[in-house]
This record gives structure tokens, sequence and C-alpha cells, in this order.
């Protein structure tokens, strides 16, 4: 077996070599969040002597496992969330794969930021192995582990204004500020080039990635962005945030005059408290500080007019928020007309028409992903081009994944094995010609992105700027093909209608 040890910051690291990759798992960027250092902004990690084994993976941020009987979730192998590390609140943690560790090297660095909203999740999880995208493509891949829901998003601030609380509503957030600034002063000592930094999500994570695009925290931390299927960009509000924090302290039997107590319990007993209230109340605020404008705010906006964008979606996206696999044609004009009126028709006749081979159930996944994903992917690209500074360029993911028959479509979370070349993943049909094809196409893609701003290269017809006149779009099927304002028609039909209410996984 080989090794290969790295000094950073705190102390020196050893890692693992497998096939020319030099792994190193479980890095701390910051010190454990518990006790003192609980809802609190994140601490340096604590220097060590000699050297510290990186040959595993960190303990993630409390959750609950995921139900291993959703087949969805089977598919993105959800059910290992919490199953690499163990689960505490020692959480924040790197996952390091490069090719080689010289400092004149100066690789693209790729940081991935995972996805599973707010609430669940971990830079461990299989899907975001960055082993064969540093071997195939000479970068340098670091994946994320930080505070999700309670442990990162609980608006204590609003509770108790007197400033002992002030970045509670906002710590997972601050955690990858973090974790960037850990990448800017040690990457260079991993092969990396901490000027040539893509941060880049997928629904959750690409919501993460949209926020880190508002706050001047982050400004000069990362040089492109690439938000995937993550484009809700709404945040809560200060009133309902501070109204989940008081539920959640009443769960714990807390009241303002007993805050200080939190920091006493176990973290199994806010993660309870979180359960009862539900995880996916917990996300970060505008407290007027850290997180001082919204995304699409002109004042967000012009913080990164420097940094080029991807922004994208898969065809079939929100299919992770159905199981209705039987529905038929007749049950889904049933379920539109209560939720649409007589519009229902002229909706199931444009859906049918544009795609007769589909079940009823992509139909029905296909609507609301064009209803609210792929609506709020393109205002915030409209957003962004209409700046008229750095690109954004638009991808639309329509390959199917033959996973479980190919009931699922280009569902949810598809581009993100594609993005880390992992073929093998059940999602893309555990490494079979085509799956192998789409992700040399799209790992390409977004490796060509990280080394200079512009994706094209010369495995892919070229790829123009999106803007809101020609709106061109490269999308992923089984051609990669450019093509402007595709499903027009559709697109046009939702911006006279109210979006579909649904939370990014």
């Amino acid at each position: 077996m080989e090794f290969c040890t790295v000094e950073t910051a705190s102390g020196k690291v050893r890692g693992l070599i497998s096939s020319g990759v030099r792994q190193f798992r479980g890095v701390p960027y910051g010190d454990c969040t518990a006790g003192k250092h609980r809802f609190g902004r994140p601490q340096p990690p604590v220097p060590w002597a000699g050297v510290r084994d990186c040959f595993a993976s960190g303990p993630v941020s409390p959750q609950v496992p995921y139900d291993r009987d959703n087949e969805y979730a089977r598919l993105i192998q959800f059910d290992l969330n919490v199953a690499f590390g163990g689960v505490g609140e020692d959480c924040l943690h790197l996952c390091i794969w490069t090719p080689g560790t010289g400092r004149q090297d100066k690789r693209p660095v790729m940081v991935s930021v995972h996805g599973g909203g707010f609430a669940i999740g971990s830079g461990n999880h299989p899907m975001y192995d960055g082993a064969k995208l540093a071997q195939v493509e000479d970068v340098v891949v670091v994946s994320v582990t930080h505070r999700l829901a309670s442990f990162g998003y609980l608006n204590l601030a609003d509770v108790d204004p007197s400033g002992e609380w002030a970045e509670a509503g906002v710590a997972g957030i601050l955690d990858l500020v973090a974790a960037l600034e850990w990448v800017r002063d040690n990457i260079a000592q991993f092969g990396g080039d901490p000027a040539c930094v893509l941060l880049y999500g997928q629904s959750g994570g690409g919501w993460k990635v949209s926020t880190l695009l508002g706050m001047s925290a982050a400004r000069g931390l990362f040089h492109r962005a690439a938000i995937q299927s993550g484009s809700l960009i709404a945040q809560m509000s200060r009133e309902t945030a501070a109204a989940v924090a008081y539920a959640f302290l009443r769960k714990l039997g807390l009241t303002r005059a007993t805050l200080g107590r939190i920091r006493e319990f176990d973290w199994s007993d806010l993660l309870a408290a979180q359960t009862a209230v539900g995880a996916p109340s917990f996300s970060p605020v505008i407290d007027g500080v850290h997180i001082d404008a919204a995304p699409l705010s002109e004042m967000a906006l012009a913080r990164f007019d420097h940094v080029p964008l991807i922004i994208s979606t898969t065809l079939d996206d929100a299919g992770l928020f159905f199981a209705d696999f039987t529905l038929s044609d007749e049950d889904l004009e049933r379920l539109l007309l209560t939720r649409y009126g007589e519009t229902a028709k002229s909706l199931m006749k444009l859906y049918r028409e544009s795609h007769p081979e589909k079940t009823a159930y992509l139909l029905h996944a296909e609507m609301m992903t064009d209803s609210g994903f792929r609506r709020f992917a393109h205002g915030q690209a409209e957003a962004k081009a209409a700046r008229g500074h750095a690109p954004v360029y638009m991808y639309l993911w329509e390959w199917t994944s033959p996973a479980f028959d190919g009931k699922f479509g280009a569902v949810h979370a598809m581009d993100v094995s594609a993005s880390f070349h992992n073929e093998r993943d059940a999602i893309l049909g555990g490494g079979t010609c085509d799956a192998q094809r789409m992700c040399q196409n799209l790992a390409s893609t977004m490796v060509a992105f990280a080394r200079t701003g512009d994706p094209n290269h010369a495995g892919i017809p070229y790829w123009p700027h999106f803007d809101a006149a020609t709106r061109a779009t490269l999308v992923f099927g089984p051609q990669v093909r450019i093509e402007n304002n595709p499903y027009a028609k559709q697109r046009e039909f939702w911006l006279g209608m109210p979006a579909a209410s649904s939370v990014l996984g």
C-alpha cells in the first residue's frame, strides 16, 4: 500500500494512493462544533503534532437515515448519507482527490457542495467520489461536509438579540466559507491552483452555491460556479425562521430565559427536536450581516459579476417528489383539473403531443419541473445574463436513466454522477457504454469550465452564452446538441401560471 503525506496549516496529513490518485478523507477544515462552539462561527482546526492519517471520512452532521423503501432514494443511494464517517458534531471535514501534490502543478480545483437541501447529505456520499474525475481529467477534487438543519440554521438571533447567537442562523453557510478559505490557504500543497477554483453543487448544493454568490465573505474564494437543478433561491424570512426556532426550543423544554442550556444537550436530543419540527424547515435567512442580500438582488449579482456561471436542470427533475408510477393519462388530467382548472386539457395536450411515448408519471414530472425547477433556473440565468458581465451558460440533461427499467426518466441528480465521471453509479446504468459516453461528455465540459471559465471543448458542439433572446442551451441527450429556446411552448405556458410549491432535495 502506498501513502502520501502533505503539510497543511494545521499539521501533516497522510492519505492513500490508489490508481495514481492521492486520496485524503476526513481532513479537518474546522474545529468540532459541539459544546461551546455549537451554533457559532466555525473555528479553525486545532493544530496537531506528527502525522494525521486521513484514510476514512469524518462524521456527518446529525440527520435521520433516509427510508430505504423509497425507490428514488435507493436510486441515488440516499440511504448511504450516514453510512460513511459516522454521525456527530465534529463534522467540518473535506475529502480531497488529486493526481499529484507538487506545488508547481497548479491544477484546477473543483469544490463540490453536496445536495439534500439544507437538511441531509454529506460530502462523504459515494455520488461525490472524485477519484475517477481526478484521474481522468487531471484536476483536484474537493467535497465538503458541513452543519445542516438545526445545527447550521437555527435562527436564535431573533429569539435572543443579545449577540451571543448572532451566527446560529447562518452557521452552515459560514462553514462553507471557512472550507473555501481552507482551500485558498492549503490546496497548493495538494497540487491545486487556489486562483482557479470552480464551486459547484446540485439541488440543495446549488441552493448553497446561489447563497454564497450573494455573500461578500465568499468573494474571491472561487472563480467560476455551477448550479445544477438548484436555482431555488428564495430565502426564509427572519420572522418565519424565528417561529421555527421557538417551536424547536419548545420541543427541548427551553425558553428564551433558559436558552443558554441548549449547549448542554446531547446532539441526539437536538436531532429529535428538529425531526419533530421538520428538518426542511431550517435554512439560512437574510440576517443583514453575513447574508445581507437576496441572491438575485442587484447588490448580490454585482458582487459576482466577474464569475462565469453554468445553470442546469434535468428534463424530469421533479420526479423525485412522486411515486405514482401507475398513473394513467385520465388520472393525470383529473389531477391537473383540480389544480389548474380548465387549463388542464390544454396542458395535457401540449405535453402529450411533445412526448407521445412518455408515461403519465413522467409527463407529470416534466410539467412540475417546468413549473418550478426550470422556471427558477431560467430566471436565475436571465438575471445573470442581463448584467452583461461574465457569461452564463445553460444546459438541459435529457438522457434517461436505464435503472428501474427507465421509469424515472431524466430524473433529479442524474447529472451529478456524470459530472464526477462515475459511470458505475446505479443511476447511470452501472457502467454501460452509454453511461461512459455521457460521463465523458459532461465531466469534460465541467473540467473545461473549471480550467478557463469557458466550457467549450472539442467533444461538444460550440456552446454559446445564454441570453434572454436566443436562450442557447446545451442538451445532453442521446445526441449532444445545441438548441435555442428548447421546449419553448412549455416554458411560455408556465409564465402565466403559479409555480409548483416544492422543496429542492
